[in-house]
């Protein structure tokens, strides 16, 4: 069956409307996405959208919440959570994220954290549906999951590596976001 055409959206507007910000800097970052979400009602997802579109990424740690899995971006050369564009078929900003961690780490049997841990509005190069290279902006909502015991990962070709870091060892080129969002588990129950 084939979502309505605004499920992703009607469930973006529910998430930001009642996710409660650990601060107030994210609850101000809350805010602007709702607004954006007003702004373009119907095109807050959509790549083609050089103002920016919502994304969606996770923080995956091992079993053991000790390590964290990375992924070395083509395009910045920085290492990064997973995550990317919500696609036609997502319901869901939760199935998204599920969905590119799941795409970019091979790993099956993700177990994702519904609620959000952080916004990351930033600047960014990306293509349209075109496969045109020029400038937006990310607006992504970020999760965390927990990956199986023994879980094996697969690089994907959207990845220069993929590797797991011990979460007091990331390596040089860790964005900020990570460490940040790699801060805010801490406080989270992901038994």
């Amino acid at each position: 069956m084939t979502p309505a055409p605004n499920a992703l959206l009607d469930d973006a507007r529910a998430v930001l409307s009642g996710w409660s910000a650990p601060d107030q800097a994210q609850e101000e970052m809350r805010l602007r996405y709702v607004s954006f979400l007003d702004a373009y009602p119907q095109q807050a997802a959509d790549r083609d959208l050089r103002a920016g579109h919502l994304t969606a990424s996770t923080l995956v740690l091992d079993d053991t919440r000790e390590r964290v899995l990375l992924t070395l971006h083509p395009l910045s050369g920085r290492w990064f959570q997973l995550g990317g564009h919500v696609e036609p078929g997502d319901e869901t900003l939760a199935g998204a994220a599920l969905r590119e961690a799941t795409e970019e780490s091979g790993i099956p049997d993700l177990v994702l954290h519904t609620t959000p841990i952080g916004l990351d509005w930033h600047p960014t190069r990306c293509r349209d549906s075109a496969r045109v290279l020029g400038p937006s902006s990310h607006l992504d909502v970020e999760y965390v999951a927990v990956a199986p015991a023994g879980a094996n990962h697969v690089r994907s070709s959207e990845s220069l590596d993929l590797a797991w870091f011990a979460l007091n060892g990331l390596p040089d080129g860790t964005d900020e976001v990570v460490r940040s969002l790699i801060r805010r588990t801490a406080y989270l129950d992901l038994a």
